[in-house]
């Protein structure tokens, strides 16, 4: 089950993060975020949580901020979920098209986005800090479905 979540989870998203992350971000970072109204998190759950996805949508865009699934819930369908469920809250908030940054090395997440409907539309170089060296971030964007009426 996918619900909104909201900064009152703060400290479960920043779990599920550190779960999911070498590099995690804090409760106060994951707060700070969802201070700003253009925000929202999405969590998954079967009886635990398993992943979440924390995202923004304005001025008729939105990007994927991060996507979190815990190792033990991985390609079960998770992050596929979190991240349709992330496109339709978009769409729902005017957004038409929706981007992400992701590391060039993470190739599951790549293939994951690439599988979704994203195209790679950039590369910003040097972008993460990696144990052996920086990564350059492969930017993907994809519009977003108009429902037919």
């Amino acid at each position: 089950m996918i619900e909104a979540s909201g900064a009152g989870a703060r400290d479960v998203l920043a779990d599920l993060h550190r779960r999911a992350f070498d590099r995690p971000w804090t409760a106060t970072d994951i707060a700070k975020l969802l201070d700003n109204n253009a925000v929202f998190a999405l969590i998954s759950r079967s009886e635990e949580p398993q992943g979440f996805v924390l995202a923004w949508a304005a001025a008729g865009d939105s990007e994927l901020l991060t996507v979190a699934v815990v190792p033990e819930a991985r390609r079960k369908g998770v992050g596929a979920s979190l991240v349709t469920a992330a496109g339709v809250t978009a769409l729902v908030r005017g957004a038409a098209s929706m981007h992400l940054e992701v590391a060039e090395d993470n190739e599951p997440a790549r293939a994951l986005y690439r599988k979704l409907g994203y195209e790679e539309a950039g590369r910003r170089h040097a972008y993460y800090a990696g144990e052996g060296g920086s990564v350059d971030a492969i930017v993907m964007r994809r519009t977003l479905p108009r429902p037919v009426v």
